[in-house]
């Protein structure tokens, strides 16, 4: 009498299935092994923590696959025996596992067609954050906005679901070329001298975004193998608006995602400083404009910021 005929009249148990146990606690033990080998060996050889990051994971899913194939087979004997299985379970799975095998497909989407990668930061629905790690069942992003202005990071963690994607629109700010349009919005006064305001804007932002121009247009270039993109002015502009108190300047740069703020920043900065300079420009705000003994044709126009209400028009 061998050893498991021994064990398995000890436990009172088939011999075959203990056989099977065995088997199943030897695999398990060689995938935690091998993974744990792998991870180690991935950390020596690649270098950069979102490519040694890509390697172990991909290590980890591939043991991992290969261990969960080994203990099907131990369990499950047979090509008839797996279709019969399979027959079995597939009505119950339909109904009970509808969102985990949703996520799962959604999961090979992501990896497949590449929606986005780990590191790129996203919008899924009203969600936006920097993705951090991509699971079989769910990605993990980094929140970004919410009550934070102009996307910072909030330090929070969201968990998305993966079938998220056959279900919201996916904003993707790094997938096109790597930068994204903002605008800033400066209204002067209609007695101010717009022209010289805005010739200043478009010097403030040709020494502060114009370096990149020659980034943008390889990254467009690049991206066009993959992307039908067409920008036909990558170079930093000032658009002029006029709006119901003052002229609006509106200026519009490249920025990359993570510098929007920052960059907004010292824009202004340097915004305030040259305005300070210019005695014929001054900013402009909403007021009311009150005129006062029309009837003896004279008239006092007077200007006042208003506390709490809306511009309103001139009246007589």
């Amino acid at each position: 009498m061998g050893i498991f005929e021994r064990i398995a009249r000890t436990l009172a148990i088939a011999p075959d299935t203990l056989e099977r146990i065995a088997g199943t606690i030897a695999v398990l033990v060689f995938w935690l092994v091998v993974s744990r080998l792998g991870r180690r060996l991935v950390g020596r050889a690649v270098e950069g923590s979102a490519a040694r990051f890509q390697m172990t994971r991909v290590v980890t899913y591939l043991v991992g696959g290969f261990a969960l194939f080994v203990i099907a087979r131990l369990w499950i004997q047979g090509i008839a025996g797996v279709a019969t299985y399979l027959g079995l379970l597939s009505a119950g799975v339909a109904i009970a596992l509808q969102a985990p095998l949703t996520n799962f497909v959604g999961w090979l989407y992501i990896l497949i067609r590449r929606p986005f990668r780990v590191g790129d930061r996203v919008q899924v629905g009203a969600q936006i954050g920097d993705v951090v790690d991509i699971r079989p069942l769910r990605f993990v992003m980094l929140e970004v906005g919410n009550w934070v202005h102009a996307d910072q990071g909030t330090g929070r963690v969201l968990h998305v679901p993966n079938g998220v994607v056959f279900k919201e629109a996916v904003a993707n700010y790094d997938e096109a070329f790597g930068y994204i349009w903002n605008e800033l919005e400066i209204t002067v006064t209609f007695e101010s001298d717009w022209r010289k305001a805005k010739k200043t804007l478009e010097a403030i932002l040709e020494r502060r975004a114009g370096e990149i121009d020659a980034e943008v247009r390889r990254r467009i270039d690049e991206a066009a193998h993959t992307l039908h993109i067409k920008f036909p002015k990558v170079t930093p502009i000032v658009w002029t608006t006029v709006v119901e108190y003052g002229v609006r300047l509106t200026m519009r740069y490249l920025c990359k995602p993570r510098a929007r703020r920052s960059s907004a920043s010292e824009i202004w900065e340097e915004v305030l400083d040259a305005f300070a300079g210019l005695s014929d420009v001054a900013f402009a705000y909403p007021t009311t404009r009150r005129f006062d003994n029309v009837s003896e044709g004279k008239a006092d126009a007077r200007a006042d910021p208003p506390s709490h209400v809306a511009p309103a028009r001139a009246r007589d």
